[in-house]
């Protein structure tokens, strides 16, 4: 009879574990040690200068750019068009009625002293009577003097009475001039043959703006009313090749401007186009809100392109007088607070930089101009400052 061998026993899980670790720490203790990586060198730090040596790692993290000239005093501001009050009139009705005729559309160009509207007036008849008839009183009294001084002459009638008929032509004559003087205010003299009131322009120019329709009935005491659709002008009769510009300035680029420096403007209407104008006024306060003054400028419009209320970009052109002052542009990310302070790093050779504290201006479209503390030409750290800055003040 053979014999049955049975197989041995496989070892357990636990055991295989343990012996793969054995194997495992064995090999780790026959390796070498990992040689040690050698260190940086340090930078050498004499106050607010840094110098590395030639070729140390940390320059890798290092980026500079130039500093580079203003060559406008403000860029990139938004303003609004609007009409040159100087060439602009808005005309009301000093007189109640209704109106029965228009004699002038929006964009006709009108002369000065032109009907624009015909009224039919109550207010403008009753000044017309009262002149009429003033002046009737004065003729009337002229008369009564002359034959009270007539009389007088031969002894007919006393001193008095003549003295009487002097003052009741002087208070005659009076009434007149004042009849008269309302009558003008009006626009119309003692001639006039109907009661017709013509609103006319007071200024030559173009009509940008009619808020009147024929049987439509006015009151002059509208304009004083407090509601937007009740004292709007009846017309605006303005010059369009010069329009008045507002932008609001910043604080900070107050000093830069003056009356006088030129202005280029862009319209999104006329993107390839620059119209030229000139800054005319600087506001004598500034918006406790908004931190910004207000300028005003003349804008050149000689195609009549450009349209009141428009928002343009305005550019304000550099004073060469002030090239010295205006300052360089850098980009803004070269630009970090220590406090209230703000500072920036400069390159005064390779592998040496300076930290410099500068005054700024309003950042725009990622760059800031820098009015002190940087020279045009000098190279600016726009990556790693803040790595300098940790070496130059470690516990900081």
């Amino acid at each position: 009879m053979k014999a049955i061998l049975y197989p041995t026993r496989l070892p357990s899980l636990r055991q295989a574990l343990a012996g793969c670790a054995l194997i495992t720490l064995l090999g780790c203790a026959k390796e070498e040690k990992p040689k040690a990586v050698a260190e940086a060198p340090a930078a050498k730090v004499e106050g607010e200068k840094i110098t590395f040596p030639t070729g140390a790692p940390q320059l890798g993290f290092v980026a500079t750019q130039e500093a580079l000239p203003r060559t406008y005093s403000i860029t990139h501001l938004t303003g609004r068009l609007y009409w040159n009050d100087e060439t602009t009139v808005r005309i009301f009705t000093p007189v109640a009625g209704r109106v029965t005729a228009l004699h002038a559309d929006l964009g006709d160009a009108v002369t000065a002293g032109q009907p624009l509207a015909e009224i039919d007036s109550p207010d403008f008849n009753l000044a017309l009577a009262n002149a009429r008839t003033a002046i009737g009183n004065v003729a009337q009294a002229d008369k009564a003097l002359t034959r009270a001084q007539d009389l007088l002459a031969h002894g007919a009638l006393a001193q008095k009475d003549v003295e009487a008929a002097e003052a009741a032509a002087v208070a005659a004559r009076a009434e007149r001039d004042r009849a008269q003087a309302v009558l003008r205010n009006y626009g119309g003299n003692d001639k006039t043959t109907n009661g017709i009131y013509s609103l006319r322009s007071p200024l030559a120019g173009f009509l940008v703006e009619k808020n009147i329709n024929p049987g439509q009935e006015l009151r002059a005491d509208l304009m004083l009313a407090n509601a937007p659709t009740l004292f709007l002008p009846q017309f605006v009769v303005t010059d369009p090749t010069k329009l008045w510009l507002q932008v609001d300035v910043a604080e900070a680029d107050l000093a830069l401007l003056q009356e006088g420096l030129p202005l280029r403007i862009r319209s999104r209407a006329w993107p390839d186009q620059i119209f030229e104008g000139v800054i005319s006024k600087l506001g004598g306060s500034m918006d406790p809100v908004t931190r910004t003054v207000r300028v005003r400028g003349v804008v050149n419009n000689p195609d009549r392109r450009l349209k009141a209320e428009m928002y343009v970009g305005v550019d304000v052109a550099q004073d060469v007088a002030k090239v010295a002052t205006a300052g360089v542009d850098i980009p803004s990310r070269a630009v970090f607070m220590k406090g209230n302070d703000s500072f920036l790093f400069v390159e005064l050779a390779p592998g040496t930089f300076e930290r410099k504290m500068v005054t700024l201006g309003t950042e725009k479209d990622g760059t800031v101009p820098v009015f002190t503390g940087v020279k045009a030409g000098q190279k600016v750290v726009t990556e790693g400052a803040l790595l300098l800055q940790a070496i130059v003040e470690p516990g900081a």
